[in-house]
């Protein structure tokens, strides 16, 4: 799922090394947010350690040989501190906040975005936080950095902000979740639509696929006695943190997995049921229907003989090609709201009938 062949945002937020207009500290500096890419690659930059929660972006910078390190180094600071802000505002106010706390006394913040993903607003959120900002704008993307920090300009906002991203309730207390995952402060239409149309008589080993926080597996375990295990699958840290909180109270019934993992490059595991909410995009907002299409193929291959797979999808995505290729019985159980559930259901004998 990580592909940062045109990456110019990561390119952006580099140039001010190769350009001059800073020096590489021989010290050493983290990276926020970090990706792979040919600007990473392409020049020295010693002693650099990379923070990740996206695990194809994890993956992607393991390969590279670059060294990641997990959010528990937060006791020690940096001469430098670059990220690639997220999108959601809060979230990106947080990290901020945590870039400004770990950077080493005189040391910096560096930061780049997209023009079109917010970069006036987080250059101008960075400028709130720690003063004076020098920018730098290229590849349609504004790289911004700080003058030598002492510890946050506005020590008020520091606290305030630091805690944008926090886990906090949700739909009535029922979840718990945090800015910057998926649907992180609502119960999704369509998650909700699919959950709606689950067969209580589902039995056996189940998955979820894209977990986030927990929502499909609690409907799952909730409908359907049947389930004696349930592995969630999620790319993201942040939020596969949050389904371990949300399905806690199951864990006296079933056997539950949580697994930091890549769907699109298969499943370790055989199930009797997997369902799953697709993501059909990452980084931009452009449709990504190849990521759902992956998701099903990785599906097919880890169902046993008549095992089923229950996805919902936006009606347009173009996805029946590949599971008519993948399973023996394809079926829509419902389409509302522009959502569309499908039933697929894996060849080798014929189930009983679930209703």
């Amino acid at each position: 799922m990580s592909s940062h062949a045109d990456d110019p945002a990561l390119d952006t937020l580099l140039l001010p090394f190769s350009n001059g207009a800073l020096a590489w500290p021989q010290s050493g500096a983290l990276f926020l947010r970090a990706r792979d890419g040919g600007a990473l690659r392409n020049q020295a930059l010693p002693n650099l350690v990379c923070e990740q929660s996206f695990r194809p972006e994890a993956d992607a910078l393991q390969r590279a040989g670059f060294t990641l390190v997990s959010t528990e180094h937060a006791a020690q600071t940096y001469a430098l501190v670059l990220l690639l802000p997220p999108r959601q505002r809060d979230e990106a106010r947080a990290l901020m906040t945590r870039a400004v706390a770990m950077t080493a006394p005189g040391g910096r913040v560096l930061a780049c975005a997209g023009n079109n993903e917010g970069a006036r607003s987080s250059e101008a959120d960075l400028g709130a936080l720690a003063g004076e900002i020098t920018t730098l704008t290229k590849n349609k993307c504004r790289a911004f950095w700080t003058g030598p920090l002492h510890g946050a300009h506005d020590i008020e906002l520091a606290k305030q902000w630091r805690n944008f991203d926090a886990v906090q309730p949700i739909a009535d207390g029922r979840f718990m979740s945090r800015p910057g995952v998926f649907a992180w402060d609502r119960i999704d239409p369509a998650s909700a639509l699919l959950a709606r149309h689950l067969p209580s008589a589902l039995t056996g080993r189940a998955a979820d696929l894209g977990a986030g926080f927990g929502y499909l597996s609690a409907e799952l375990l909730t409908r359907c006695p049947g389930i004696t295990a349930l592995d969630a699958y999620e790319a993201e840290a942040r939020a596969l943190d949050l389904a371990r909180i949300n399905l806690a109270g199951f864990e006296a019934r079933v056997t539950l997995t949580y697994r930091w993992h890549d769907v699109t490059t298969g499943l370790p595991q055989t199930y009797d049921v997997i369902v799953t909410n697709p993501p059909f995009h990452t980084g931009t907002r452009e449709d990504r229907p190849d990521i759902g299409r992956r998701f099903i193929t990785a599906a097919a291959a880890a169902l046993r003989p008549g095992g089923r797979l229950l996805l919902v999808a936006n009606r347009h995505l173009p996805y029946e090609s590949v599971l008519n290729a993948s399973f023996g019985s394809v079926r829509t159980l419902a389409q509302e709201h522009g959502f569309k559930i499908i039933e697929a259901i894996r060849a080798g004998y014929a189930p009983r009938s679930i209703r």
